[in-house]
């Protein structure tokens, strides 16, 4: 008797429970999102239809649905504000992300005193904390409010009960993955825990027009932590960065359904809380009365908001075979080519028997290639021992063979570097409108860059060991 043939029907299906890719065997990493151990078994769903049933809202013209309803309201802080999109919109969820001890209790605990009021109650729910804790730090940045409350739940239920009790119009969840329903099997903070509180609280935000914060935790490559799904069920995604031993934080719009995704939003944190700052780029910038030799000014885009930032240089001759690279604030990929630019196109051979240490000032990373002309005129100001001109800023992209490219947005650097009080700019070609009074040199290559630099204080650098004896 023949053996009985396995049907497609008997066959085991295999789903990723991040992205739902679909397969006929198990694999270790799913090839459509990269996630490693979601690919799961699961029965062949049997095939059923939909018939239609009772609409509960008529559709009608576009033109003629209320738009007031989905109108922002601020949130108190103006940097939050502008990175939402003008606020906060009645019934919209926004996942806050970010490293452990980067700020982010701190600075929704101060949006939620200052955006509650007697019409618009917050309600501030902790499954990290201790009720006392939270109030201990409200009281260090001053955020005590009559009608913001405080409640201190990791059950579903228990956060759910209190939004009948308070009926909030604004909830803040820290975090989302330290609650739990019991319904559900896993561990808090799991991915069937996370998809259904999201899931949940998103269904009711949307029901009561309730706008809703929650706070996400992130993975050691700086991900979200949990399904991918729960990135696309919210409205906005905003990312919370900064160096915990940088005064600067950044809170950057990675989905906005509301408003523009490349808007950035600059706080300062100190002992007494979190502040915005509506002029940071004093934070990147060392005031001297004497040009230093290293030192070089550039304006980069953070979004569309153009700050102005500062690369140091120096180098030392080295003891060892390999000298030392090291860089802080700046990709090392970026500053190795600078080198090997200079070395090539600029005839500086000794940068690579050096040790060479670069920069930036006030903890801003410095990673388009804006800023590559002011890298490279650095580490020559820093190899040659020779300062650049004062009031000077450097924009532009360089390549590999010592050309000097166009970058976006040189217009605003240019005004921006001009409110701040620089007079002179380093430029590629054909930059468009310049601010009056602004003197603005064109650069096609390193050739023309490097010529800055005062011949008469410069000192070369030997090019060989010929040269040095």
């Amino acid at each position: 008797m023949a053996a009985r043939t396995k049907t497609t029907k008997d066959r085991p299906s295999y789903r990723c429970t991040e992205c739902g890719w679909q397969t006929a065997k198990w694999l270790g990493r799913c090839p459509e999102c990269q996630a490693w151990g979601t690919v799961e078994e699961y029965g062949t769903p049997a095939v059923r239809t939909t018939s239609p049933g009772r609409v509960t809202t008529s559709a009608v013209p576009i033109a003629q649905v209320d738009g007031r309803q989905a109108t922002a309201r601020s949130t108190g802080v103006p940097e939050l504000d502008r990175v939402l999109g003008g606020g906060l919109v009645p019934g919209a969820v926004v996942l806050l992300a970010g490293e452990p001890g980067v700020g982010k209790s701190t600075l929704l605990l101060d949006a939620a005193a200052k955006s509650a009021s007697a019409e618009h109650p917050t309600l501030y729910v902790t499954g990290e904390e201790s009720a006392s804790q939270v109030r201990l730090r409200a009281d260090r940045i001053n955020a005590l409010h009559d009608h913001l409350y405080l409640a201190a739940e990791t059950d579903l239920a228990a956060v759910l009960g209190h939004l009948d009790a308070v009926k909030p119009s604004l909830l803040i969840l820290d975090s989302v993955q330290t609650v739990a329903s019991p319904e559900i099997d896993g561990a808090p903070g799991g991915m069937a825990q996370v998809r259904e509180v999201a899931g949940a609280l998103i269904r009711a935000s949307k029901e009561r027009g309730m706008s809703t914060l929650l706070v996400g935790h992130v993975t050691k490559d700086g991900a979200i932590a949990g399904p991918r799904l729960l990135e696309h069920l919210v409205d906005v995604v905003l990312h919370f960065e900064g160096d915990r031993h940088a005064r600067l934080r950044l809170v950057r719009g990675v989905k906005n359904r509301y408003g523009a995704t490349d808007e950035v939003g600059c706080f300062e944190l100190h002992d007494e809380g979190i502040t915005g700052l509506t002029d940071p780029s004093g934070l990147f910038l060392t005031r001297r009365d004497e040009p230093v030799p290293g030192t070089c000014l550039t304006v980069t885009l953070e979004g569309r908001r153009p700050l102005v930032a500062e690369v140091q240089s120096l180098t030392v001759d080295s003891q060892l075979p390999s000298p030392r690279r090291t860089t802080s604030g700046l990709e090392t990929s970026r500053v190795s080519m600078m080198l090997a630019v200079l070395e090539q196109r600029g005839r500086i051979s000794a940068l690579g028997k050096r040790d060479i240490y670069s920069a930036t000032v006030g903890g801003v990373k410095l990673s388009e290639p804006a800023a590559d002309l002011a890298i490279a005129l650095a580490l020559a100001s820093a190899a040659t021992d020779t300062p650049l001109p004062k009031n000077l800023v450097a924009i532009g992209e360089v390549g590999l063979a010592g050309e000097v490219r166009r970058v976006t947005g040189v217009q605003r650097r240019l005004s921006e570097a001009h409110r701040l009080g620089f007079t002179h700019a380093l430029v590629p070609t054909d930059p468009g409108k310049v601010p009056p009074g602004m003197k603005v040199l064109e650069v096609a290559d390193m050739g023309d860059a490097l010529r800055v630099l005062p011949r008469s204080r410069r000192r070369e650098a030997p090019r060989d060991a010929e040269d040095r004896r």
